[in-house]
């Protein structure tokens, strides 16, 4: 039987359905922001309704920027923090004003980040922190009060000392956390096989250099990292050993390795992205390049993994999203040119393919503003 796919078409006029809610005042109707490379049929970042309960989306606008690799909205989902990931000195980040409901986006100013290839960005409302793999840096940009991209104050560089000649022979760093109580930034420095932390100013408006850096295993190549919910521990996954790092975090901005784990049991040297479901019971990582898919662990109690099964997907599933009602899993799988939805089992963490693709060139990102 052939699978229904949804297809959307960039500058087509929609009418956008009114939010609703949910027994527990929760909106069902999300805004989903797409970001792509642009080196095919896609122009930039892609906006849609999607509804949490239902697994449907609809195509509301779009807006051309050079390979949006990355985005992340600001915490009130006025603003858009968005990377163009080029090799060269056009490498940006850019700030664009972002109106939720009708899913359009203007932009408001761009910045060269001092680093090619910029592929991640967090922020805490104060700075904005663009990841240069190529550039092997961190840019830090403070923001003005009303959110938009004010200048770069900070460009900090990774450190090499991985053994693997071909894919560690330069600094890579691939992307930064802040702490949960936001006194430090947490960077992973990809070819130095360790992760640094930064201490952020009293204001929040300033990065220092890094006073620490907490190694891990050989041939690692630290990818993505992220806190638990409850700020007691945090999960890295590694690109090249394809294995997932849990550790304890205490208040003083400490990390100690309580356990490391395969994710990708295919040794193929292409993990991708970290996430964990709302209710924090369950952590999911993405491996590309052979068996393709998302790794499930069930979280124990001292924060420790457990496997309990593996999801495969299209090619090459790079980034991937969780709604926050916990329903639905979203993976861009950049070489299908297709966004997977997948029913997520709250139980046992199992995902279901719905079948309800969305269709869209080069997906990289995916981003949801309530």
């Amino acid at each position: 039987m052939k699978r229904p796919i949804l297809f959307f078409l960039a500058g087509l006029t929609l009418t956008a359905c009114t939010p609703h809610k949910t027994t527990d005042n929760q909106q069902d109707e999300l805004t989903m922001l797409i970001g792509t490379y642009t080196n095919g049929t896609s122009h930039g970042i892609y906006t849609f309704r999607f509804d949490q309960q239902t697994g449907l989306a609809v195509a509301l606008d779009s807006f051309a920027l050079r390979n949006p690799s990355f985005l992340i909205p600001s915490a009130d989902g006025k603003h858009v923090y968005a990377v163009s990931e080029m090799n060269d000195s056009t490498a940006s980040l850019s700030a664009l004003a972002f109106d939720k409901q009708s899913g359009h986006l203007s932009m408001e100013k761009t910045l060269p980040t001092q680093g090619e290839d910029p592929c991640h960005v967090s922020t805490n409302g104060k700075l904005v922190l663009a990841a240069n793999y190529s550039g092997g840096s961190l840019s830090a940009f403070t923001l003005t009060k009303d959110g938009n991209l004010d200048t770069l104050v900070a460009n900090f560089k990774g450190s090499t000392g991985g053994p693997d000649a071909e894919r560690q022979p330069v600094p890579h760093i691939h992307c930064s956390q802040f702490s949960p109580d936001g006194k430090y930034v947490f960077a992973t420095d990809f070819s130095a096989d360790r992760l640094l932390r930064f201490p952020v100013g009293a204001d929040g408006k300033s990065l220092l250099p890094a006073d620490a850096a907490f190694g891990i295993e050989d041939d690692s190549g630290p990818r993505h990292f992220l806190f638990s919910t409850d700020g007691k521990h945090a999960y890295l996954i590694s690109e090249l050993s394809g294995k997932v790092t849990v550790f304890s975090y205490t208040t003083d901005g400490k990390l100690e390795q309580q356990q490391s784990i395969v994710a990708d049991k295919a040794a193929a040297r292409g993990s991708a992205d970290i996430h964990l479901s709302p209710d924090g019971r369950f952590l999911y990582a993405s491996n590309r390049l052979k068996e393709d898919g998302i790794a499930i662990f069930a979280v124990n109690a001292d924060g420790t993994l457990v496997p309990v099964g593996y999801q495969k997907t299209g090619i090459h599933p790079r980034n991937f999203h969780i709604t926050p009602n916990g329903k639905y899993l979203l993976v861009a799988c950049r070489d299908s040119n297709v966004i997977q939805v997948y029913g997520r089992n709250e139980e046992n963490g199992l995902l279901t393919d719905t079948h309800r693709d969305i269709r869209i060139d080069k997906p990289v990102c995916i981003q949801f503003v309530r």
